[in-house]
């Protein structure tokens, strides 16, 4: 890990570009979440890249942190920052993403609806270790509940999504199958600039 002081944005600089380009395609949603994948497992291979500003922990609750939203709000790069044991509810995202692990590592959880609407496990919880991407949708699968693998330190994923994820109307959900709409918003204030290029 390099000096957080000369972190280049340039790897996220990249991932940006080639997935507007990949967009700018029209492809499927399958060809977005295989190719997509495959962009953000580069991305996080490496952990010298996100500034410090974007990685730190809330005592109380994760912290969404915006790092880019497309212009036409096409998709949105988060960085998620867990903090020791911190966790999500049962919640959905209505669009495709992509979850990419970087440091740490974190239990997925999915769930499928019953017939009367409650939220049932499906399956194992997947472990993410860095460099591990999972996808979610409405298609592959779009229920689950987050935690941070850890009680004893950050974990930190990359998240990107097919929309402007903190203005998307989402829901979250009770183990008896009541649900409620939110949207997410942001826990940060301004954004990092990866076009400036004299920082690499």
């Amino acid at each position: 890990m390099t000096d957080p002081a000369i972190r280049s944005l340039a790897p996220l600089r990249a991932f940006i570009t080639d997935l507007t380009q990949l967009l700018d395609e029209h492809p499927t949603e399958p060809r977005i979440l295989d190719q997509g994948g495959q962009m953000l497992a580069t991305l996080v291979a490496r952990d010298d890249w996100l500034p410090e500003a974007f990685a730190q922990p809330h005592p109380d609750h994760y912290q969404q942190m915006l790092l880019h939203c497309d212009s036409a709000e096409r998709f949105s790069v988060v960085s998620f920052v867990w903090g020791p044991g911190q966790r999500t509810p049962i919640h959905d995202h209505t669009v495709w993403g992509l979850i990419g692990m970087l440091r740490g590592a974190e239990y997925s959880q999915p769930y499928v609806r019953d017939a009367e609407g409650r939220p049932l496990p499906h399956g194992k919880p997947r472990r993410l270790e860095p460099g591990h991407v999972e996808a979610v949708s409405p298609t592959v699968g779009d229920i689950h509940r987050v935690h941070n693998a850890y009680d004893d330190r950050v974990s930190i994923s990359i998240h990107v999504y097919g929309a402007n994820i903190g203005g998307v109307r989402r829901h979250v959900y009770t183990e008896s199958g009541e649900s409620k709409s939110f949207i997410s918003g942001y826990s940060n204030a301004f954004l990092p600039n990866p076009w400036d290029r004299s920082k690499g």
